[in-house]
């Protein structure tokens, strides 16, 4: 008699142990939530840390059309783990790493790069892209740059010197003040698809553009920057209602 009372008090106990398994609310063996630092999974990276700026599928948002297969084939590995780590000075793109003030480890930098070239990278642009390099330390001759400019450019953007175009001036101090060189070099390449705006290979009628062309056109976007960006304004544009100068 007691030998059966054990075997049912300890087979009682069996079942209260294995249904405190599943009781309602209680912790699993992992972490409710993740920790930020053990995400990898790359859209969820790009999402919450590219897409404002550059768009959920990488183009037609404010900032360069990283998307593009041809901004991938033009711009190598290494170099957007660089710029996604440390930023672009004097520009609106921030560095993600921690060095840098960001939040994202190298190991998630790493996922993130290499998530965006599966997705976005097309073999035939990296084949295409190869006779103009991403970057170029050779100064370009402005004077050149400006026919180059009146040739390709200033049917969508407005002659330098008249009226704004279309498509919006590139010639414009405030713009100028907002975005990097090697930001003019790459749209200029690459184009803008999403505003129209095609890439070297088609932005002449004529043919397409050269590197020296590249190099001499930005060169002359360039020369149009001012140490004081937005100035002079109109007198009107300048007062305000109760007439300071805000």
């Amino acid at each position: 008699m007691k030998r059966a009372f054990n075997i049912a008090a300890l087979a009682t106990l069996v079942v209260f142990a294995s249904g405190c398994d599943s009781l309602p609310g209680k912790p699993g063996p992992g972490p409710l939530v993740p920790r930020p630092d053990s995400v990898l999974d790359a859209a969820t990276l790009y999402k919450e840390n590219c897409a404002g700026c550059h768009g959920s599928a990488g183009r037609g948002a404010v900032a360069t059309p990283i998307g593009l297969p041809e901004y991938q084939a033009l711009v190598d590995e290494p170099t957007q783990i660089n710029i996604v780590t440390k930023g672009v000075p004097n520009t609106a793109m921030p560095g993600f790493s921690r060095k840098a003030g960001g939040f994202l480890t190298d190991q998630q930098i790493d996922a993130l790069v290499k998530g965006m070239r599966v997705t976005w990278l097309k073999q035939n642009a990296s084949t295409e892209q190869t006779s103009i390099p991403y970057a170029d330390s050779t100064p370009g001759d402005s004077a050149a740059g400006a026919s180059v400019y009146e040739a390709s450019c200033s049917n969508c953007h407005g002659k330098s010197g008249g009226p704004t175009g279309q498509s919006g001036s590139v010639l414009n101090t405030s713009y100028l003040a907002l975005v990097s060189p090697q930001g003019l070099r790459t749209a200029v390449i690459v184009g803008r698809p999403d505003l129209n705006m095609p890439g070297w290979r088609n932005v002449n009628s004529t043919h397409a553009l050269s590197e020296k062309e590249v190099r001499d056109v930005v060169a002359f976007l360039l020369s149009h920057r001012s140490a004081t960006p937005g100035q002079p304004y109109s007198t009107r544009s300048a007062v305000g209602n109760n007439g300071a100068t805000p």
